[in-house]
């Protein structure tokens, strides 16, 4: 096994290619395993295409077992050799936005036992060794319950792996535990530079998103410019759930983001690495000199 281990705790297929599918492609040609866990098959997403919109719940629910395939189709592009879902595939189910009637099905990973879903992924965490995890903040970066209740899982998961008293196999202690961000004045420079684009995605307000990171709260940079064809045709895998112009991108709501090469983390636990020159802004970076992390692995030897 590689030297180096990260593992990534993402709700549904395509939200890994959309936070962090530069990084994940960028790890991987450069050796190390990356794991990704993806907690529902992502059942109640919209379907964009119109030849495929019989996949939706309402029609014949058949959408999750497509993105089964499309997340295959997604980690091959990526480079990713080793996924997994959360207990097997539709062991929870995707629970919908927040608010919405399928929250509250019996199998909706928002209904999951909190210590039950954590428990089946510490035995991952035991079995791969992973020195670094990434998952979302405690809003599950933008709310939705199922991004939520994996913030929770992959904590408790992150806690319990360590604790001798818990569970079966050799303990392990991830040494650093990280949340994806977007920083707000990257934001604000993308929707800037798709307003004066020439492509169909609506420019988005980012004033009214209920997700973006103030810039002082970043840790970690990670430019992984080389690896953005990776990610863009990962999204391309994702056809049910992301329209691509590159470098935009949309989903079923028609609001443009950007495909980012630069990825930015906050590390919510462990020691911060040597930090380095940040990436120019009008690249994707914060353009901070020396003030952040430049590898989700720094300081670990």
């Amino acid at each position: 096994m590689s030297d180096r281990r990260l593992l990534l705790v993402h709700a549904h297929p395509d939200d890994e290619t959309i936070g962090t599918g530069a990084t994940m492609a960028k790890y991987a040609a450069e050796g190390a395993h990356v794991t990704l866990v993806t907690c529902t098959l992502g059942e109640e997403g919209e379907v964009i295409p119109p030849e495929l919109a019989h996949l939706a719940a309402d029609r014949d629910d058949s959408l999750g077992e497509h993105r089964v395939g499309e997340l295959d189709a997604a980690c091959k592009a990526m480079g990713v050799e080793d996924h997994r879902f959360l207990g097997g595939p539709g062991r929870w189910r995707d629970s919908g936005m927040m608010g919405v009637a399928s929250n509250h099905r019996p199998n909706a990973f928002w209904q999951a036992d909190v210590d039950e879903a954590a428990a089946l992924l510490v035995k991952v965490v035991r079995e791969v060794r992973p020195q670094v995890m990434v998952t979302y903040d405690d809003n599950g970066f933008y709310g939705h319950p199922d991004h939520i209740q994996a913030h929770r899982v992959a904590l408790r998961a992150f806690e319990l792996a360590a604790d001798p008293e818990h569970g079966e196999g050799e303990p392990w202690r991830v040494a650093k535990f990280y949340y994806t961000a977007v920083p707000r004045s990257v934001m604000r420079r993308t929707a800037e530079e798709l307003a004066e684009a020439e492509v169909a995605f609506v420019p988005e307000n980012v004033e009214d998103v209920p997700f973006g990171a103030v810039d002082d709260e970043i840790t970690t940079e990670v430019d992984a410019r080389p690896y953005l064809g990776n990610k863009l045709d990962a999204m391309r895998a994702h056809a049910t759930q992301i329209m691509v112009d590159a470098p935009w991108f949309a989903l079923s709501n028609n609001i443009g983001q950007e495909a980012f090469g630069v990825e930015h983390f906050i590390l919510r636990s462990g020691s911060r690495g040597e930090t380095g020159p940040s990436v120019p802004r009008e690249a994707g970076g914060l353009g901070e000199p020396y003030t952040l992390e430049k590898d989700l692995f720094a300081g670990i030897h």
